[in-house]
């Protein structure tokens, strides 16, 4: 498996996603909800996700969570910060959380597509304890059961740009009925020819891993 970035930047990202939440929720009283939707509107994140060394390594979590919201409110004044030996929950949300990214080599956007910050942070009751594996395997299941309920990839992108199923088998040039198969997961798109991958992606202003869906990783 390819991960996010080099594993000797792991730890260091690891202790920056963690009290960077830590900092934005019991420092600055800001909603984790809200804190999340800030960081992934951020600069700061897509440079984290790959594991750029000014950000993951030569930022403390207080000025990365500080950067965040100055991008959001620049005349922000913030608290001092306060280090404790007892790790908060939101502690380990952000250090579970960014070992779960590096490991998959997702975007932190992906991981939360249908699971709520909230309930992986509502997680550490249970897994804070635990091997961090343990916690990977806990949300690899809280994310497929949450795709199963979800409608298929394909069919979301397609209504994005408003085109029919019959539009979309034109554009593409790929058979109607395999697009029906598709979206009503009689057929797993991940296992498709790569050519209707690739020609579906083009039509629908996409890249071709937009379409693939979620299994269990585990």
């Amino acid at each position: 498996m390819i991960h996010a970035y080099d594993e000797i930047y792991l730890g260091k990202a690891q202790m920056t996603l963690a009290w960077m939440f830590d900092y934005a929720v019991n420092g600055c009283r800001i909603d984790v909800e809200e804190f999340y939707r800030m960081f992934l509107t951020s600069a700061y994140v897509h440079r984290f996700e790959k594991g750029n060394c000014s950000v993951v390594a030569g930022l403390s979590g207080v000025e990365l969570a500080q950067r965040v919201i100055w991008e959001r409110t620049p005349d922000e004044e913030f608290p001092r910060p306060v280090f404790s030996l007892a790790r908060s929950p939101e502690y380990w949300l952000g250090y579970s959380l960014a070992y779960y990214q590096w490991y998959y080599n997702l975007e932190f956007e992906q991981i939360t597509d249908k699971v709520t910050i909230t309930s992986i942070l509502l997680m550490y009751q249970k897994y804070h304890e635990m091997d961090i594996r343990q916690f990977v395997y806990g949300l690899d299941e809280m994310r497929a059961c949450h795709q199963k309920r979800q409608v298929a990839r394909l069919q979301e992108y397609r209504k994005r740009i408003s085109l029919s199923q019959k539009e979309l088998a034109e554009k593409a040039d790929v058979p109607l009925r395999t697009i029906q198969q598709y979206e009503q997961k009689q057929k797993n798109i991940n296992h498709a020819r790569a050519d209707y991958v690739i020609r579906l992606a083009k039509a629908l202003y996409c890249s071709p891993e937009d379409l693939l869906e979620l299994e269990t990783l585990q």
